[in-house]
């Protein structure tokens, strides 16, 4: 870690000092909501939000040698909650309550440890209030829906001392692990330039017309921090990515932050000194999806390093010989790694070694999951029972790689590249720095 990254924590830290919640968030002591795990304790945790993603958890919460008790299972759709409820029954220890507000969860001191997998828009704020309550939590990316987010993030970790585990999980993969490694030491030699990618053939989308709140749903709770809005036809279950900035955070958020992780993670690199990107809807121009479907993305770091963001949501040619993947390039050579392993190549083009994963992570099925969120989820378990120190994507590292989803999606929305302050990831056009924050639900901001 960099002296600046140090110094960033530091002062994160400091600020937080002084935060506190809106009204509708809580406003309980920490201390009163601490318990201390031991290496052998059982974990009471909570399941926060039922959607596709949920069922990635579902190995590891029922492996007894995990040793956790399912105490909640949450959702603001009543037939989500009851699904996942008929899913898990009989098959894990612990009587797991059914509610639909977190904030009940959040006040049971029993509860050790969150898994937040709602929508873009609750990601930050749930955790926050989580880790507020004492809890630990494992966020799903993306970890922040805004860049201010991600920094306030940082600065309630470093308040309460929570272990918060982002959920990109290919940093727990034997073979990424290994080949990023051997890149650190000069398998390729000089790393300069990485390219990641995602393509996928996503249909086309309903518009969203004004309708009936469905049957079950607590919108309101359901819309939570971001401003409220009336409800629209098959908005709450998945198609809000798409529906516009208050919810979503469009494919960038939704999958790049994957590949541009192992990107930055190889090159060895934080924030960059420019960004610049090309994005448009070049598919279904007709339908509801509001966003860029295509974009092509390029960061530029200090020592002259690049990342480069190839996304096809709706154009599946497999442009790179995969769906989803990263390419490192080095002065001797290249390395291809994605959720399968990875391939390294030497400067002629020769293939030197091909290692294949034994893992079956999903690649760009909905919902995803696998063993290699399986070996995450046991990662974060084992750094709240102080078994293992190495947190495989701690908060402070998993929100720099956000910001690079945050600064596309922000040059993007105001139509201009931009250059960055490589001290603390500050965008120096004022343009963008009106995008840096995001709007509240009044008694729902956090304060400084």
């Amino acid at each position: 870690m960099s002296s600046n990254r140090r110094d960033f924590l530091r002062k994160a830290a400091a600020g937080a000092a002084g935060i506190t919640l809106g009204t509708s968030a809580l406003g309980m002591s920490a201390k009163s909501y601490s318990r201390i795990v031991g290496a052998n304790d059982r974990l009471s945790v909570a399941l926060m939000g039922c959607g596709r993603r949920v069922g990635a958890f579902y190995p590891a919460i029922i492996d007894k040698k995990n040793n956790v008790d399912l105490a909640y299972i949450c959702d603001v759709m009543k037939k989500q909650r009851e699904r996942v409820a008929k899913d898990l029954t009989g098959k894990v220890s612990g009587k797991a309550a059914l509610v639909n507000d977190i904030r009940e969860v959040f006040a049971d001191p029993k509860v050790d440890a969150i898994f937040n997998a709602t929508p873009d828009h609750w990601h930050a704020p749930g955790t926050w209030m989580a880790m507020q309550a004492g809890k630990h939590v494992y966020i799903e990316k993306p970890c922040s829906h805004s860049p201010q987010e991600g920094e306030l993030l940082v600065a309630f970790q470093q308040k309460f001392g929570k272990v918060v585990q982002m959920g990109n999980q290919q940093r727990s993969s034997p073979e990424s692990i290994q080949i990023i490694s051997e890149i650190h030491n000069g398998v390729i030699g000089n790393a300069y330039r990485a390219v990641a990618f995602y393509s996928n053939t996503r249909g086309e989308v309903p518009m969203p017309k004004k309708a009936p709140v469905p049957e079950g749903l607590d919108w309101d709770l359901w819309q939570g921090p971001a401003p409220r809005e009336e409800y629209r036809h098959n908005t709450w279950d998945y198609n809000w990515h798409w529906y516009g900035w208050n919810w979503g955070t469009a494919e960038t958020g939704n999958n790049a932050t994957h590949e541009l992780d192992i990107a930055r993670w190889a090159l060895q690199v934080e924030y960059p000194e420019f960004v610049e990107v090309q994005a448009a809807k070049r598919h279904f121009l007709n339908d509801g999806w509001e966003m860029y479907d295509t974009m092509d993305a390029s960061f530029r770091f200090p020592g002259n390093k690049i990342i480069v963001w190839d996304g096809k949501s709706r154009n599946g040619y497999n442009t790179y010989g995969s769906d989803r993947g990263t390419i490192i390039f080095g002065t001797e050579g290249s390395v291809f790694v994605n959720r399968s392993g990875y391939k390294l190549f030497d400067r002629g083009g020769k293939l030197v070694r091909d290692s294949k994963a034994a893992s079956n992570e999903a690649g760009t099925a909905l919902g995803g999951g696998g063993d290699m969120t399986d070996t995450h989820v046991v990662n974060f378990f084992d750094n709240i029972r102080g078994k293992s120190s190495q947190l495989n994507s701690p908060i402070d590292m998993g929100a720099v790689s956000q910001m690079l989803v945050h600064y596309a999606n922000i040059s993007y929305r105001i139509g201009k590249s931009f250059d960055v302050n490589t001290e603390n990831g500050h965008i120096f056009d004022r343009e963008a720095m009106k995008l840096w924050s995001r709007e509240y639900e009044p008694g729902w901001e956090p304060k400084l």
